[in-house]
C-alpha cells in the first residue's frame, strides 16, 4: 500500500500555479453550497508518518477555503476531563454539525497505531479497536456522513532527510517535535501497523488515501482535487444514506413477557415507608463509597405515558444530594441536535466518574416514540439496535453502571391517572393531546416495547421490567434494583 511512495511524485511551481486558483475557487464554492444545503457534515481524519507535511496541507486548506466554516481538533493528550469518561466521548463531542467541515489530528487511528507502536496493547486489542473504528465510521455514514481519511506518506529515508532539513534551519526547526524523533525510531513498526490498519478499514463509505508528502506542491493539490470531487458528488445527491441493513426477524418473545407481567402486586402503605426509607438510606451509602469513584451511574427511566418515571425518579434523587446527580429530561430534539448522529446528544450527556445521571427518557425513543410515529424511516430504527448496543458497551467497558428501567401499566391505569391528571389543577401541565393520542397506538407501541427489549437487553446492560399499576411497588423495586446492580458491580472490583 504504501511502496509507491518511495517514487516521490512532484508537481512543478509553474503546475502548481496554473491549477491553484480554479481549484480554490471551486473548493470554496463547494464549501459554501454544503452550508447552504446542510444536509450532512464532513469529517477529514489526518494521519501519517511525521514530517509529510500533514500540518502544512491543513494549514493550507484553510487558506483556501473560508475557516469560519472548519473546526481544527487535535487528540493528542486526553485532558482529565476525557479521561475521565468512555475513549470516544472525546470524538463524540466534537464532531461537525450538517453543513460544516470537522478536521481530526491524533484521531482514533493514531491513538491505535501509537499504543500498539509503544507496546501498550497487543494485536487482539488493536484488532478491537480496528472493529470500533469501523462501527463508529459506519454509524456516521448512515447518519450522512462524507468521510475523507488521509494518509501522508514519506518512506523511511526520506522522513529521515525531512527532519535534519528542519533542524539545520533556524527559522523552522521549532517545527520538530519529540514525537518526531521518536517515530523515526519506530518507523518500521508504525508503517507496519498502519498499513494493517488502512487496509481493514478502507471502506466504500469511509476510504483511505494514501498522499506522498515529499513534495508540497503535490500533496497539495492531490488532497484538494480529492476533497472536492467528493463533496461535488455528495452534494450533488440526493441523499447521504446507506442502503437499509438486513436485520433478522423479529422475535415476539419479549412482547409475550411484558403481557405475562402480574402488574397486580401491591405493596401495603406501612410496609412502603419502611422500604423506601431503607432503600433510599442504602444507595445514600453506596453512592458515598469510596469504589464509586471509579465508576459513573446512568439509569435510564422509559415507560408507558402516565406509568410513574417522574415519581420513580424523585424518589431516588430523594435519597441524594442534589450535587450529587443530574437529570436529563429527553424530548423532541433541538435544532442543534437534529444537526447531529442521533446519539451525539446522549453522548454529550455521559457523565464522568463519581457522577450519576439519570436519562428521563433515552436514546431508546428511536426505536419507541420515533418508530412508531413515523419520525424516522424504517432502515434508521432497524439500524438503531446495533448503534445502541455498542453505545451500551462503551459505556460499561469503562466503568460505567447502567440500569435501565421500563416501568409498564395497564391501559385501564392509564385512563384512570390521565383522567385524575385532567382534574387536578396542578397536574393538568402532565397530560397532553399527545398522550391521548399515543392511547391509540397502543398496540404499536406494545411491539415496539417487545422488540426493543428482545434486541438491547443484554448481560452487560439488562431491562429491568417494573409492574407499576401501583406506585408505591414500582417505587420501591427501581430504588432496590438500581442498588442491587451498584453493590454487584462494586463488590467485583
Amino acid at each position: 500500500m504504501f511502496e509507491s511512495a518511495e517514487i516521490g511524485r512532484t508537481i512543478d511551481k509553474s503546475t502548481f500555479d496554473a491549477e491553484e486558483p480554479a481549484l480554490r475557487e471551486a473548493l470554496l464554492e463547494a464549501q459554501y453550497e454544503l452550508r447552504q444545503q446542510a444536509r450532512f457534515p464532513v469529517i477529514v481524519l489526518i494521519n501519517g508518518v511525521e514530517g509529510a507535511g500533514k500540518g502544512e496541507t491543513v494549514k493550507l486548506l484553510t487558506e483556501w477555503m473560508d475557516p469560519r466554516l472548519i473546526q481544527v481538533s487535535t487528540f493528542d493528550l486526553q485532558t482529565d476531563e476525557e479521561l475521565a469518561r468512555p475513549p470516544a466521548w472525546r470524538y463524540w463531542r466534537q464532531l461537525p454539525p450538517k453543513g460544516r467541515m470537522g478536521i481530526f489530528f491524533g484521531n482514533w487511528y493514531s491513538q491505535m497505531i501509537q499504543g500498539r507502536v509503544n507496546g501498550r496493547f497487543k494485536d487482539a486489542e488493536l484488532d478491537q479497536a480496528i472493529a470500533g473504528a469501523e462501527r463508529l465510521e459506519r454509524m456516521l455514514s448512515d447518519e450522512g456522513a462524507l468521510i475523507f481519511k488521509f494518509w501522508f506518506h514519506l518512506s523511511k529515508k526520506q522522513m529521515k532527510a525531512r527532519l535534519e532539513s528542519l533542524r539545520d534551519d533556524p527559522l523552522h526547526s521549532w517545527r520538530i517535535s519529540p514525537l518526531d524523533w521518536q517515530q523515526s525510531k519506530t518507523y518500521d513498526k508504525f508503517v507496519r501497523h498502519g498499513e494493517r490498519v488502512l487496509r481493514r478499514t478502507s471502506r466504500d463509505y469511509a476510504p483511505w488515501y494514501v498522499v506522498e508528502g515529499v513534495d508540497h506542491h503535490y500533496r497539495s493539490l492531490t488532497v484538494g482535487r480529492i476533497l472536492l470531487e467528493g463533496l461535488q458528488a455528495a452534494l450533488a445527491s440526493p441523499q447521504r444514506r446507506a442502503a437499509q441493513p438486513h436485520v433478522a426477524p423479529v422475535s415476539r418473545q419479549s412482547s409475550a413477557l411484558l403481557a405475562s407481567l402480574n402488574l397486580n402486586q401491591r405493596l401495603p402503605r406501612d410496609d412502603y415507608r419502611h422500604q423506601l426509607a431503607s432503600e433510599q438510606a442504602r444507595l445514600a451509602r453506596l453512592l458515598r463509597e469510596k469504589k464509586m469513584r471509579r465508576h459513573a451511574l446512568i439509569a435510564v427511566f422509559e415507560g408507558n405515558d402516565a406509568a410513574g418515571k417522574g415519581g420513580a425518579i424523585r424518589r431516588v434523587t430523594g435519597a441524594l444530594d442534589p450535587r450529587q446527580y443530574r437529570i436529563v429530561p429527553v424530548a423532541a430534539p433541538t435544532e442543534e441536535e437534529r444537526a447531529q448522529p442521533y446519539l451525539w446528544r446522549f453522548w454529550r450527556h455521559v457523565p464522568a466518574r463519581g457522577q450519576f445521571t439519570i436519562f428521563d427518557r433515552s436514546w431508546y425513543g428511536r426505536v419507541l416514540v420515533e418508530r412508531v410515529e413515523g419520525f424516522c424511516s424504517e432502515a434508521d430504527w432497524l439500524r438503531a439496535y446495533g448503534e445502541i448496543n455498542d453505545f451500551e458497551e462503551q459505556l460499561t467497558d469503562a466503568g460505567v453502571i447502567l440500569v435501565k428501567f421500563w416501568l409498564s401499566i395497564d391501559q385501564d391505569t392509564q385512563l384512570q391517572r390521565f383522567r385524575e391528571r385532567e382534574a387536578t389543577p396542578f397536574k393538568r401541565f402532565k397530560i397532553t393531546e399527545e398522550d391521548w393520542r399515543n392511547r391509540e397506538k397502543w398496540d404499536d407501541y406494545a411491539d415496539a416495547v417487545g422488540d426493543m427489549v428482545d434486541r438491547t437487553s443484554s448481560g452487560i446492560a439488562p431491562w429491568t421490567l417494573v409492574e407499576a399499576n401501583d406506585k408505591r411497588f414500582a417505587r420501591v423495586k427501581v430504588l432496590r434494583t438500581l442498588n442491587d446492580r451498584i453493590e454487584a458491580v462494586l463488590a467485583k472490583d
